[in-house]
């Protein structure tokens, strides 16, 4: 079988996460920005779930938002390239005792028509950018309609080709930063833990042309438009009052033009024609 450019870069970008496994959630969990992402992206993927969902997640990580979802009633098949990542997801499942409502499978989401547990499912999820580290996106969005029940959702957390607070780094003279989302056609080397992977960038077009005759759009919000990345540290607690006020504003204009498609992030779902 011939070894791809695509194999490579999953390869080192499973590395890069299990090396990290273990310290991951000591390195992101208490990250007051962090937190508040992961509470604006639950919102807006439970108005979407019925009691009793189920839900095939892609690039579960460490499984804070399987776990998450399971403790409300879901159902959750976890799935993550990355063995070091699923290791520390059965341990939560071992610890919370929640082994009936979460199950895990080492699998890519660019091999997603080879999944041991098919489903179908209420919902596909994918959090946090994981779906950036793959220049096959049409390859993974193609696979997910068999995948749903009838009228089955999908969301996605994606980092879309331009940020407006990314941006304006250029004025604090981070040029490669500010930068480095632009003529990224090619992908963007990052860097963990000693193992380099490259990400692409992918605007809500994107999604919507390759889905638009099996999905249509529910939902696009803007994550991270007012409300500075979390790489941009202690933002929250040196300015705290500043940051509760970014809060509010960003809930108010989420879904408006051009808030939705400036942000760190964005998120957006589609429901199953």
């Amino acid at each position: 079988m011939e070894i791809t450019a695509n194999d490579i870069n999953e390869s080192n970008t499973a590395n890069a996460f299990t090396a990290q496994s273990d310290i991951f959630d000591d390195l992101y969990g208490s990250n007051t920005i962090i937190n508040y992402k992961r509470e604006r992206v639950r919102a807006h993927v439970l108005q979407y779930l019925n009691p009793g969902g189920t839900i095939l997640e892609l690039n579960s990580g460490t499984g804070e938002d399987a776990i998450y979802f399971a403790a409300k009633g879901h159902r959750v098949h976890a799935t993550d390239i990355s063995a070091g990542m699923q290791n520390q997801l059965k341990l939560k499942v071992e610890k919370h005792q929640l082994g009936d409502r979460v199950s895990n499978e080492l699998c890519s989401y660019t091999n997603l028509s080879h999944l041991d547990n098919k489903g179908p499912y209420d919902l596909i999820f994918s959090n946090f950018a994981g779906l950036n580290c793959t220049d096959e996106l049409d390859k993974v969005l193609s696979s997910l309609s068999p995948l749903l029940n009838p009228s089955g959702v999908v969301t996605l957390v994606i980092l879309p080709k331009f940020c407006l607070w990314e941006t304006m780094l250029l004025f604090k003279g981070k040029f490669r930063t500010a930068f480095r989302r632009f003529f990224s056609s090619n992908g963007r080397k990052a860097h963990i833990e000693g193992s380099y992977f490259k990400c692409w960038y992918y605007n809500p077009s994107y999604i919507i042309s390759r889905l638009k005759n099996q999905f249509d759009v529910l939902s696009i919000e803007g994550l991270c438009t007012i409300v500075p990345p979390s790489y941009i540290e202690n933002f929250a607690e040196k300015h705290s009052s500043t940051y509760e006020f970014m809060k509010r504003q960003e809930d108010k204009l989420k879904t408006k033009w051009p808030w939705k498609y400036i942000g760190d992030y964005y998120i957006i779902s589609l429901r199953k024609k």
